[in-house]
């Protein structure tokens, strides 16, 4: 129904980034909503894909078309829901995630919250051979500014909303807080590569 918003982002908090058009704001589920932090006040473009449920209508959003594509496609594998194709292209590239599909790399899969060894054959049952390749750029790294601890928190709470357990979060709590980092998506990323360690 909707294939993309332009308007200006106003929010970003670890549950979502909301985008503002026509004087209304759009609450979108975003892989890792700390990406777009440094975009604050900015027009920008989010690729949409509704959800509709019983009980819900859901605004899923992504910063390119490739990322929004391997989310629909993770939505075709029996048993991999939004929240667990989310957590997915939090921590992967669409490109990384296919390689490891073609390479049948179940451990890479099963690394990624929700995901156990059943899911992980699935994925790849599912999809080997069916994903174009894809060649979008990785977004340019954020400006490094002093560091500051709120960054951890926010981090974990992203990590949190992504489906990562408070054992699991605890144990990479301290290494995230020796690190010089300078912005969310950075601790973010920081701490997935943590979690998928």
């Amino acid at each position: 129904m909707y294939q993309y918003i332009k308007g200006k982002l106003t929010e970003v908090k670890p549950s979502g980034a909301t985008v503002e058009t026509g004087g209304i704001g759009y609450l979108l589920l975003v892989p890792n909503p700390f990406r777009l932090e440094r975009h604050i006040n900015t027009d920008v473009t989010i690729f949409t894909e509704l959800i509709v449920r019983d009980d819900s209508h859901t605004l899923y959003g992504f910063t390119s078309e490739s990322e929004k594509s391997m989310f629909k496609s993770l939505l075709k594998v029996t048993g991999i829901g939004p929240k667990s194709a989310l957590a997915i292209l939090a921590a992967a590239t669409p490109n990384e995630i296919i390689s490891a599909i073609e390479r049948e790399d179940n451990a890479f899969m099963q690394k990624f919250p929700g995901i156990g060894k059943k899911s992980a054959s699935q994925i790849i049952l599912d999809l080997k051979g069916k994903l174009k390749p894809d060649g979008s750029a990785e977004p340019a790294a954020v400006p490094a500014s002093p560091k500051d601890d709120v960054y951890v928190e926010e981090a974990l709470m992203a990590l949190e909303v992504l489906g990562y357990s408070k054992r699991e979060l605890t144990r990479i709590e301290k290494k995230l807080v020796k690190e010089n980092i300078g912005s969310v998506d950075e601790a973010v990323k920081l701490g997935l590569k943590l979690l998928l360690n």
